[in-house]
């Protein structure tokens, strides 16, 4: 019985901060848009990925210090 009074209190606490907690999701637009998220999903990304091109891909490997590039052409 003494447990009561430990609980009563506890489940008021753990109450009041869920009740906080929805109310600060409704004020900060958390529902907002509910329905958004779920059609994104279904739309395709007709946007193909852009391919680098020659010079940015030179421009790459010549950033490369030559100690970190292997030589694969010829066997030592």
């Amino acid at each position: 019985m003494n447990i009561l009074f430990l609980l009563i209190p506890l489940s008021i606490v753990l109450l009041s901060l869920a009740i906080w907690a929805f109310f600060w999701a409704v004020k900060n637009d958390q529902f907002e848009d509910l329905e958004g998220p779920a059609y994104s999903i279904l739309f395709d990304d007709d946007k193909p990925e852009s391919k680098p091109k020659s010079s940015e891909a030179e421009q790459t490997s010549a950033e490369v210090p030559e100690a970190d590039q292997q030589d694969v052409s010829a066997p030592k």
